[in-house]
């Protein structure tokens, strides 16, 4: 039996985040450890009795039983199951650090879905297009989620990788029509305006910086519950312009030095990044240089 201040609900969530990474239906899962597809839903909500169960499951699922449990790096191979982790950890917070490429996808208009779709299609990207639409499930899932409970996203934008997103435009490869190309880059601009419009429409403390320092090539976000840091999660998956959700290795972690590290290192950049109008300012020059 499991006893002890174990959060059941926790390894729960991670038991369906590691379920979708690995691509397997709670039918997969009933019927690899001989249970019922109930069953598999009453562990995914933290109804765990044997510790025994937990051990099959790591090995069905090809992680570590520590990661389940949470005492260790939770690692991801595609982006589905990274995603639904994301979608977990942003339902429990009250406020999330963020910095991604081009930009958080909660940042995003909500036409970007199609777009990203669409991407993906014409991406050089060699997997079924089921695939894509389990990712793109759950994404919209987290943008939902996202305005319903609006938990605060303090973002942190590069400037630079904004300006290649307006250079490039929303395309899957770099090989599609000048015509083509041309669409795809008035619609990047589209969601730059819309970027813009969600600064001034700020109502309280700036909760969107843009830095023209130099900054990580790796994506990351930071969880908090109130004060209680929960999680630091770390991604190689892009979702702007040539995206990718399949290659890569993505991390989660509850580390206290992993996660005051990047704080700081966040807190640094947004200290002497633009805000508010200055943002709002250096976004319409970047426009109009393109």
């Amino acid at each position: 039996m499991i006893t002890g201040s174990i959060d059941y609900c926790a390894i729960g969530q991670r038991l369906r985040a590691y379920r979708i990474a690995a691509s397997l239906r709670a039918e997969d899962v009933a019927e690899s450890l001989k249970i019922s597809r109930a069953a598999v839903y009453r562990l995914e909500k933290g109804e765990i009795v044997k510790i025994e169960t937990l051990e099959r499951l790591a090995s069905l699922l090809d992680t570590s039983f520590a990661s389940l449990l949470g005492i260790d790096t939770e690692y991801y191979s595609s982006g589905d199951g990274f995603f639904e982790r994301m979608r977990q950890l942003e339902e429990q917070s009250t406020h999330i650090y963020s910095h991604f490429d081009p930009f958080s996808f909660l940042l995003t208009s909500p036409d970007y879905l199609s777009h990203l779709g669409m991407m993906l299609n014409e991406s050089s990207e060699s997997i079924a297009a089921q695939r894509y639409a389990t990712s793109l499930s759950i994404l919209n899932e987290r943008k939902t989620q996202f305005y319903q409970s609006l938990p605060k996203v303090i973002n942190l934008i590069s400037l630079r990788n904004v300006e290649r997103f307006l250079h490039i435009g929303l395309v899957g490869n770099l090989t599609i029509s000048p015509g083509k190309k041309s669409e795809r880059m008035l619609l990047a601009r589209k969601e730059i305006y819309h970027l813009i419009k969600l600064i001034e429409d700020q109502a309280y403390a700036p909760t969107i910086a843009i830095t023209e320092q130099a900054i990580p090539s790796i994506a990351f976000q930071i969880f908090y519950q109130n004060e209680e840091a929960l999680a630091l999660a770390m991604s190689p998956f892009r979702l702007g312009e040539l995206p990718n959700i399949t290659t890569g290795i993505a991390s989660i972690t509850s580390s206290e030095d992993a996660i005051k590290r990047y704080r700081n290192l966040f807190d640094k950049l947004w200290q002497n990044s633009a805000k508010d109008h200055k943002a709002i300012d250096l976004l319409k020059t970047t426009l109009e240089n393109f």
